[in-house]
């Protein structure tokens, strides 16, 4: 029986006390500890060891087969929370986000409180409609393209140039290349080599791991201000900051506040282009298709944030009280939480769950469904997602100008199911045509 095409089986029900036990202990617990933040590099490495994303997904199947695809109501500490086990509850929190629901999320706000206090992701109230709007004009919203987007794709190849002088490739040499990317796209050309910038956002946002439970530090939280307020009072300044110079500020609008979340969320984006060109490495047809298509590269960006989400879990919380089938009335307050593992690999509405698909970002298949939501969906979706597509895409192809090859042990390759957790860290990659011969390949724009 197809539990999702009827509400009345879509109850909230409420989980037993050793479910929730369950719960904490194969999904909150490796979720929390590979760093919903900022990863944690060795707790990854255990958790795709183990692949605790497949045990977590399990877990929700047996509730769902228990219970039926209603959500699931839990109390950990205190906290009410409803765990969403089907797609159509998850397109409602998701599009009723801003009036039902807030992405203001306790837990959430508790976490990037710590570095940026200010920013959209964490607004509520009167402030957030201005902050969202200014987000969305400054980062050209939803077009395709970022009207500086010329200059953007001139930073990413100077910043690939150098990788393809090396017969190998890395996470640590990726990374570092794509900070400096994202220093130039987001505070201009002179930031370039401001690592001092990164270490305070990074540090930040390792505060941010422990939530509440770790102190402020208000003087690395000032410095970080001081030195990106720097980039926006330049006489020329260069990149996104110069586009927060050209678009109007309300009053309460913290310019920026905003461009420093920009600078935030743009860190998971190494994450996803470094494993989509592990499955490229690994699915040579696709790669060869991916050289000559841009719009293709960005799908297999795209599919690699579905199969290996960077935002591990969407919350939300409930803002005035919530119905739901059976009768149930929740209170303001209660957490909404959208594991994203277990709905971008639901086998019962994907096919392709566990494969590579890049078809599905091409014929409107994933698009359709709200339960992929690698960039959120919504009134809440990250307005910068075009600006990320367009960087990562651009660095893939050109890296693509050379053929690589895994030499790490992941299993990223067609002819079995891919592993629901992946340790981007451990990647590595040898390129298979002549060293230091970089190919030239016809339709690298991007």
């Amino acid at each position: 029986m197809d539990h999702e095409a009827s509400a009345a089986h879509r109850e909230v029900t409420r989980a037993r006390r050793t479910e929730v036990l369950r719960l904490i202990a194969l999904l909150l617990l490796p979720t929390v500890a590979q760093g919903p933040i900022i990863r944690r590099p060795y707790a990854v490495r255990v958790a795709a060891a183990l692949d605790t994303n497949a045990w977590a997904c399990r877990e929700l199947d047996r509730l769902r087969e228990r219970h039926g695809p209603g959500p699931l109501l839990v109390s950990v500490l205190g906290r009410q929370a409803l765990v969403l086990l089907s797609a159509e509850d998850a397109r409602r929190v998701l599009g009723e986000t801003g009036t039902s629901f807030t992405a203001a999320n306790k837990e959430k706000t508790a976490a990037l409180s710590h570095f940026e206090p200010d920013a959209v992701l964490i607004t509520r109230g009167a402030s957030r409609p201005p902050r969202r709007r200014f987000n969305e004009t400054a980062l050209d919203h939803p077009a395709a393209e970022h009207r500086f987007h010329e200059a953007f794709r001139t930073a990413v190849r100077e910043e690939a140039r150098p990788l393809l002088l090396h017969d190998t490739l890395d996470w640590k040499r990726f990374h570092a290349a794509y900070q400096r990317i994202v220093r130039r796209i987001v505070f201009g050309d002179t930031a370039r080599y401001d690592e001092r910038i990164t270490e305070l956002r990074d540090k930040l946002r390792g505060d941010g791991n422990w939530f509440m439970l770790h102190r402020k530090r208000d003087r690395l939280r000032t410095e970080l201000f001081v030195r990106s307020r720097r980039y926006l009072d330049l006489p020329e300044p260069g990149g996104l900051a110069l586009a927060v110079r050209g678009t109007r500020a309300a009053a309460d609008v913290k310019p920026v506040a905003q461009m420093q979340h920009w600078f935030f969320a743009f860190d998971a984006a190494p994450i996803g282009a470094y494993l989509a060109l592990g499955l490229l490495a690994g699915h040579p047809a696709d790669a060869a298709r991916a050289r000559t298509d841009h719009t293709y590269l960005r799908a297999c960006v795209l599919e690699s944030q579905r199969l290996w989400p960077t935002s591990l879990a969407l919350l939300r919380d409930t803002t005035v009280e919530t119905h739901w089938p059976g009768g149930r009335t929740l209170p303001a307050g209660t957490a909404v939480f959208f594991y994203s593992s277990y709905f971008h690999r639901d086998a019962r509405r994907l096919p392709y769950a566990d494969r590579f698909e890049p078809e599905a970002w091409l014929d409107g298949r994933a698009e359709a469904d709200w339960g992929i939501a690698p960039f959120s969906r919504g009134p809440a979706e990250c307005p910068g997602r075009n600006i990320v597509l367009f960087t990562s895409a651009t660095l893939l192809a050109e890296l693509l100008r050379r053929e690589w090859r895994l030499s790490s042990r992941h299993r990223l390759g067609p002819g079995r199911p891919l592993p629901r957790t992946a340790d981007h860290t451990s990647l590595r990659l040898t390129a298979a045509d002549r060293p230091g011969q970089p190919k030239e390949r016809a339709g690298q724009g991007a």
